[in-house]
């Protein structure tokens, strides 16, 4: 590479075969500052300048690179700038919401080319392919480093164009150091012990049966239900459940479950039992564990920002579902514990901080938000505070909900003031942003068209509003819990390294650790809290306390 004083960004690209690539050192703006240079080996060469520049990394997608060079170098990457999540924000920050994300996508659209559809996850055999030559879908005749470099300049010159460009710089930091550290969860995997997963599954279900039949509690469960409803009826077929409750006099809209707790018939009470455990047995039984449990870790594939609103998701594994059940099943490693951080009350802290409401922002100063919501506002009845303050954030208007709305509503008319704003934007068929500057889709179809569907676009419209309402809080919750994790990732570097982050969830955090960095770890979980609260709300005095637990188990966190 030629030689240039501590380049912050270098570009990446792949040989077509073989294990080498290039690099291309980059300045803020995305202007080449030097020669693209081949490497024979890049992780090797991208380990070396990690360890000697610390430089910004700048490739068309973190999922798709990150794991192979994760199990071929000896240092993990600070930064990246992942181009497909930072298109994918920029897009819907520009109304594109849905247009596709990828590399050749990108490039397409730079180009007033023909627009590619993104490519599907996996190749033939689900997995990822490390050289398929169309995986970026970039045109045959264009080099990938020169679409790399060139779409990471457009990107930083979408940023610079927008209302709160420093903003959005840091979501796009911020949800590239998610994709790094959803590569490094999946490869360092949650602990998991089989042994004590058996023991659970067996004790709630019965040994394990074979040839795919029901476990024998359900069995007994089953056989319980028909007999209770009288007839011969499969639990698993809601078509043929809600017909048998129909015979026996029992109309109901759905089997979910709050509608047969209402149902006030014995058999109500068997399924809701066997439906629990029948969870369980196809979502976290044995099956479960030999598709994903390997070596003692539980290792899932997070996609990050696989929600509108940020959050994350999973391809298959239900890794953000751990049954409370089976959480006993999460257990250190021999001289290990588990750093459980768990943000308490998050979202009604994030409408606090976001509106800026004086008297919930003291209420959000202290511990319990609730109670302190609950002595100053609703005679000291926490259970009615906290169901205001979820039904403004959600958009109950019902019952006592509708009550407690208008005691928010004298009491705290800035915060309130925030969440009707975003629901009228959102029944006007209008978007709404994070703090970060996160974006919401537009409505598919809100106004289906003709005077006789009048009623139906204003259930449409309202349903809409109740979506932008909370969009604009869940999503810069989302923001704060990636800015969290970032720092977080930032801070178990600094203890050398043996402290690896192993969960996360929308506010929770797992650390697997070695006992005694067990304090240091939960003193970053705290420092890297306060450090995203000051990123993204700035000064304020609501506080986001992390719930932190040092623990051999996962079943024994708080």
């Amino acid at each position: 590479m030629t030689k240039h004083p501590d380049p912050e960004w270098i570009a990446v690209a792949t040989d077509p075969v073989g294990p080498g690539g290039r690099l291309q050192a980059v300045d803020g703006d995305g202007t080449p500052v030097s020669a693209a240079e081949p490497v024979a080996d890049l992780a090797s060469a991208i380990a070396e300048r990690e360890a000697r520049l610390g430089p910004r990394w700048v490739w068309a997608a973190t999922d798709d690179l990150y794991p192979r060079l994760l199990d071929r170098m000896p240092v993990r990457l600070a930064r990246c700038h992942d181009l497909k999540l930072v298109e994918a924000l920029l897009l819907g920050h520009e109304g594109g919401h849905g247009q596709p994300r990828s590399l050749g996508g990108a490039w397409a659209r730079l180009r007033g080319l023909p627009v590619p559809d993104d490519p599907r996850d996996g190749g033939a055999d689900g997995q990822p392919s490390l050289f398929a030559a169309d995986r970026h879908q970039l045109p045959p005749d264009v080099d990938q480093l020169t679409a790399v470099v060139a779409v990471h300049a457009d990107q930083r010159r979408r940023i610079s164009a927008v209302e709160r460009p420093e903003r959005v710089r840091l979501l796009c930091a911020a949800e590239s150091a998610g994709a790094l550290a959803a590569v490094e969860m999946a490869r360092d995997g949650l602990p998991w012990s089989a042994a004590v997963h058996d023991a659970l599954l067996t004790e709630l279900l019965g040994p394990r049966p074979a040839g795919g039949v029901r476990p024998e509690r359900l069995e007994r469960l089953a056989a319980r239900f028909q007999e209770a409803i009288g007839r011969p009826v499969n639990p698993d077929s809601p078509a043929q459940v809600l017909s048998a409750f129909a015979r026996v006099g029992v109309s109901l809209p759905s089997t979910r479950n709050h509608v047969l707790k209402e149902a006030g018939h014995p058999a109500a009470a068997i399924l809701l039992r066997y439906k629990e455990l029948s969870r369980i047995h196809s979502a976290h039984g044995w099956a479960w564990r030999e598709q994903w449990v390997r070596e003692g870790r539980f290792r899932p594939e997070y996609v990050v920002g696989g929600v509108v609103s940020g959050r994350w998701a999973t391809r298959g594994g239900g890794a953000l579902q751990i049954p409370r059940l089976l959480r006993s099943a999460v257990v250190a490693d021999p001289g290990h514990r588990l750093v459980v951080a768990d943000a308490g009350q998050l979202e009604p802290r994030v409408l606090a901080a976001m509106s800026g409401d004086r008297g919930l922002c003291a209420a959000a100063a202290g511990g319990d938000m609730y109670a302190d919501l609950a002595r100053t506002a609703f005679d000291g009845d926490r259970g009615r505070a906290k169901i205001g303050l979820l039904a403004a954030m959600y958009g109950q208007t019902s019952g006592e909900a509708g009550q407690l709305l208008a005691v928010l509503r004298r009491r705290f008319p800035a915060a309130m003031a925030l969440v009707e704003k975003a629901a009228r934007v959102g029944e006007a068929g209008g978007v709404v942003r994070s703090r970060l500057g996160r974006t919401s889709p537009r409505p598919a179809d809100l106004w289906p068209g003709g005077d006789e569907e009048a009623e139906g676009t204003l259930r449409a419209a309202r349903a809409w509003g109740r979506f932008t309402r909370n969009f604009t809080i869940q999503a810069s919750a989302a923001d704060w819990a990636l800015a969290v994790l970032a720092a977080l990732r930032r801070r178990l570097a600094a203890l050398g390294g043996e402290p690896r982050l192993v969960f996360f969830q929308h506010d929770e955090v797992i650390v697997h650790t070695p006992v005694e960095l067990s304090e240091a770890v939960a003193a970053a979980v705290a420092e890297s809290a306060r450090e995203a609260s000051r990123l993204v709300f700035g000064d304020t005095p609501v506080r986001f306390p992390l719930e932190t637990s040092v623990v051999e188990c996962y079943a024994d966190a708080k």
